[in-house]
């Protein structure tokens, strides 16, 4: 079936990033908006726009019958999720499509299966692919925890079998500590998931973060459009993503990528989505699989001359790819910055690089007002180029260009990251952050490019 219209449920840069591709589709957009983005940019540019309640996220893009009522009032055959708030819930994508809707995303019963990292390790698991050694099942009691932790051995990793984020996770490198970890990672996995049921892993100290970009169209086409690395992380998010990885092997990218399309195949996977890998030396272990866009998905995109958003589109509203899963082609490296905002206020002058290889993804404008009530992401600076050498050369260039007057950003800070000799190196892991943050005394943050 080919849409004529599509409400976009989300809000910031992805929902500016749907909206330009549905445009070129011919689709006629709907953005939906609490009361402090009403004079954001997808408000401007979609074709209508829909009001669904106040700034906070819990009373307006977290509200699925607002949504609903929304897509039903102004006609649309379907709803784009984006990134975060409901993408990634299936209970949302079943009641859309109960109201005959299309969600653009895979089946609800698929994304509850990879959504439960306790059913996702298993699922991996039975097509051979490799996983970090932890428990079966969620832990039930202290005593259960107790005896697997003996057997895995310290350090370990508590995390939320449902959710993500770096969300109830935490690091334990002593008995003593184990109870109190335990009790603190369920509380918050109730909090932000819902469900308080966690599992453990052992803990690998700095492993490589390296996940696949999939797309898929339902009916056993499945294309791997390369791997990227997301190793530079603060606080478990991620800051700097780059394809390809330095330290995966054509050997390892192909294992991963046989085991990848072997899954999403038999689960008869729809749409975009990414399987995710800790790596550590020649070795890689299942991590997860996020059932929706990724925020970096514009790094594969560079470097495969992908428009991932138009190809999840078609393959989730027609079932089926432009893309030829057999004629991948990999360009060149990579690379992204991600720009937050580190205090909300208001955008007094807005100068973006330019240039060869450069693109910056952005809800900003001059003028506008940056919100407390969402997350700090205001844009991605992306660079391509034929080798690690020019991007990063590329990327410096372009960091130095960008110029937001009126609100603080990290935009310096990834700029001494970019030019740090440990990051251009390539030899790093989800350590690296704190040993570059650990190494430097951080000056106060300027507003206005160098």
């Amino acid at each position: 079936m080919m849409i004529k219209r599509l409400l976009i449920a989300n809000r910031g840069e992805i929902a500016v990033r749907i909206i330009r591709t549905c445009r070129e589709m011919g689709i006629e957009t709907v953005a939906v908006y609490s009361t402090a983005d009403r004079d954001g940019l997808p408000v401007r540019l979609a074709d209508k726009a829909v009001c669904i309640g106040p700034p906070p996220a819990s009373a307006s893009y977290l509200m699925r019958n607002n949504l609903i009522m929304a897509a039903i009032h102004t006609d649309c055959d379907g709803i784009h999720p984006g990134v975060g708030f409901l993408a990634e819930n299936p209970d949302f994508a079943r009641l859309t499509a109960d109201n005959g809707l299309i969600f653009i995303g895979p089946d609800p019963k698929v994304m509850e299966l990879l959504g439960d990292k306790v059913q996702a390790r298993a699922t991996a698991q039975r097509f051979g692919i490799p996983i970090t050694p932890g428990t079966e099942n969620a832990v039930g009691d202290f005593t259960e925890a107790l005896a697997a932790v003996r057997t895995l051995g310290f350090p370990v990793i508590i995390k939320a079998a449902a959710g993500g984020g770096g969300k109830g996770m935490r690091v334990v490198r002593q008995e003593a500590e184990l109870q109190e970890q335990i009790l603190l990672a369920q509380a918050e996995a109730a909090s932000n998931f819902a469900d308080p049921r966690v599992f453990i892993e052992r803990y690998l100290e700095n492993p490589r973060h390296v996940e696949l970009q999939i797309l898929a169209a339902g009916d056993g086409a499945v294309a791997v459009l390369g791997e990227r690395d997301c190793s530079v992380q603060k606080n478990h998010q991620k800051l700097i993503e780059e394809s390809p990885s330095p330290g995966v092997s054509g050997p390892m990218r192909d294992k991963m990528a046989e085991g990848a399309v072997k899954l999403f195949r038999e689960l008869g996977y729809r749409g975009a989505g990414t399987i995710e890998f800790l790596v550590v030396g020649e070795d890689y272990y299942f991590m997860e699989v996020n059932v929706r866009l990724q925020v970096e998905h514009p790094v594969s995109e560079c470097i495969t001359g992908t428009d991932i958003v138009r190809e999840q589109i078609l393959s989730c509203t027609e079932g089926r790819m432009e893309l030829d899963p057999e004629a991948v082609r990999r360009d060149g490296w990579a690379m992204e910055c991600r720009i937050n905002a580190l205090h909300p206020g208001r955008v007094s002058e807005l100068r973006l690089p330019g240039g060869p290889g450069v693109r910056f993804d952005t809800y900003l404008y001059s003028g506008c007002t940056v919100p407390s009530h969402y997350d700090a992401l205001v844009g991605k600076l992306i660079v391509h180029g034929p080798n690690r050498e020019r991007v990063l050369a590329r990327m410096d260039r372009a960091l130095g260009e960008l110029c937001i007057e009126g609100i603080q950003t990290n935009r310096s800070e990834q700029a001494r990251i970019i030019q740090d000799r440990g990051f251009r190196s390539g030899r790093f892991g989800t350590a690296y952050y704190a040993a570059f943050e650990s190494q430097q005394r951080i000056p106060a943050e300027t507003t206005h490019g160098r």
